[in-house]
């Protein structure tokens, strides 16, 4: 019996692995909200790093947060790397791309909870009554990460913290008049 039993669960963990396996390669999670203001208005809340603490939802989840901010304050080649509490973890980004005022295009190296090399966009659209701001984040999706997948909904993990934060961006936008 004791046998049998442990057999089905031998079977059952490899079918958990081989159906992991078969998960996408890559991901893709992204976002957007219209923001009642002209890109020209949002850009620079993007594009320029120390900006981000007036919306980001990771500074929210850790306003102890340390920054390290490098190269220019804007545009091609800034850069900030951050060190925080569990929620945040630690890592860099670096703008790789910027396109005044429609779009933003981030290196992202993330260190700790675990290891992973991403990209971000930032599009910014006109649209009848504003802007579309849309984030996205792509990268690999290794094998650990496929099997978090099948427990984990990571498109909403991920999409929860970019709804809050394009949310953010919005209201600081908007009130910038």
């Amino acid at each position: 019996m004791l046998k049998t039993i442990l057999i089905v669960v031998v079977v059952l963990i490899a079918l958990v692995l081989i159906y992991a396996a078969t998960r996408p390669d890559d991901f893709r999670v992204e976002r957007s909200v219209v923001v009642a203001q002209p890109a020209e208005k949002i850009f620079p809340l993007i594009d320029t790093l120390q900006n981000w603490q007036a919306w980001s939802p990771y500074e929210r989840k850790d306003p102890a947060m340390r920054r390290n901010y490098a190269g220019p304050a804007s545009g091609i080649g800034a850069a900030y790397a951050w060190k925080g509490n569990k929620e945040v973890g630690e890592g860099r980004m670096e703008i790789v791309a910027s396109t005044p005022p429609s779009e933003i295009r981030f290196k992202l190296d993330f260190a700790v909870p675990f290891e992973a090399h991403n990209q971000a966009v930032f599009a910014l659209e006109p649209v009848a009554g504003g802007t579309r701001v849309g984030w996205a984040m792509t990268g690999a999706s290794p094998f650990m990460f496929k099997l978090m997948g099948l427990f984990m909904n990571i498109d909403e993990m991920i999409g929860r913290d970019f709804e809050t934060g394009l949310a953010a961006l919005k209201a600081q936008a908007e009130q910038e008049n």
